[in-house]
């Protein structure tokens, strides 16, 4: 059921952290040829290896399209449920909607407005119609009460402790492709009265030459009350050096809606990675969206990785720092059992783990 006339702030309920207990999760198959190599198929192998690990710690169900539907329930275990669904494209926490949970653990969802990352100006693809109605589908599947809201905003962009801190990038969240010149103080009113937080921390840029403009999940996460983790290079010849910098000043320097002093944990990135002449010619050219060229920098990221029940889903990419990055957060997470996924083929589509499974609060 829609609530009118009110608000989560008004009604107490508040966006649940990553590391909340799920119910389940949710993900959507990929098929499209003009942002998916090949026919989308190497994207398809990883995905169905992400929802396998997943579904070893949370029930997954999976979204597909009815021309896919035969294909994609043959090739998963039965103990992943597959729906059809129609949609656009296949980026699960960007498109379905905010989890919000009270002190009774009850859930409520936001249904914020999907326009590919800033609409007809520097959005991704077009049309962008039915990613739009996924979230609320996905509230009716599991008979949840909803907000709408007349927002633009993805899953992407934004992280919280569920204790009322918020943190976002400017360039993302801010951009006017997604909802025009707005102040920064109005989207503050919007953020804390339909996520409920009480404190946001504004990061200036996200990782470099992000299509999303930045999303916050590439750049930064909270890996628990008072904790963030960060990107992190050494490496003054790369982009990303006065990137992470100048998050780590701002993050250090931070105070959340507690009070607390945030401690920042930084992880190395793996070294750039490119697209190859090879990957860059699998995708199908088409007008209108955003094309895939030799020696584009990939979005490769630890920091986006999944939060199961009990589990990290945690991108590699066959790097040196890989080993480094597992090891790092088996010591960020020792109750969690770390799970590395090779997903180079999810940079090639423009995201990562992170970007592709949402999960929903018990």
């Amino acid at each position: 059921m829609k609530i009118k006339n009110s608000n989560p702030q008004k009604d107490g309920y508040y966006l649940a952290p990553e590391w909340h207990q799920h119910q389940q999760s949710y993900m959507m198959w990929p098929q499209r040829s003009d942002n998916w190599r090949e026919g989308a198929k190497p994207a398809q192998k990883t995905f169905a290896e992400v929802a396998i690990k997943v579904s070893q710690y949370e029930p997954v169900t999976m979204l597909v399209s009815h021309s896919q539907y035969q294909h994609a329930r043959d090739v998963l275990p039965e103990s992943i449920r597959v729906i059809e669904m129609s949609y656009n494209d296949a980026w699960m926490r960007d498109i379905g909607p905010a989890y919000l949970i009270n002190h009774h653990d009850q859930v409520r969802t936001v249904n914020w407005q999907f326009n590919a990352w800033g609409g007809l100006i520097d959005g991704l693809y077009f049309p962008w119609d039915q990613d739009n109605l996924v979230a609320k589908k996905v509230t009716d599947l599991d008979r949840f009460d909803y907000y709408d809201v007349d927002f633009v905003l993805e899953g992407c962009g934004y992280q919280t402790d569920g204790e009322g801190t918020l943190m976002a990038v400017e360039e993302s969240v801010l951009s006017e492709g997604r909802n025009g010149e707005v102040k920064r103080s109005d989207v503050e009113e919007i953020l804390k009265k339909d996520l409920n937080v009480s404190k946001i921390i504004w990061l200036e840029q996200g990782y470099f030459m992000d299509e999303t403009n930045g999303d916050v999940d590439n750049l930064v996460n909270f890996i628990r009350p008072g904790e963030v983790a960060l990107n992190w290079t050494e490496d003054r010849t790369d982009p990303m050096f006065a990137i992470t910098h100048q998050a780590f000043k701002i993050l250090s320097q931070a105070t959340d809606a507690m009070g607390r002093q945030l401690k920042v944990h930084k992880v190395s990135l793996p070294r750039p990675l490119l697209a190859t002449e090879e990957e860059s010619q699998g995708v199908d050219p088409v007008n209108g969206l955003l094309p895939r060229y030799a020696g584009d920098r990939l979005t490769a990221s630890y920091i986006n990785c999944y939060l199961a029940n009990n589990a990290v889903i945690l991108p590699i990419f066959g790097d040196q720092h890989d080993q480094e990055a597992i090891d790092q957060y088996r010591k960020l997470f020792p109750d969690r059992k770390i799970e590395p996924v090779y997903a180079r083929e999810l940079l090639l589509g423009g995201g990562n783990i992170h970007s592709i499974v949402l999960g929903v609060p018990d």
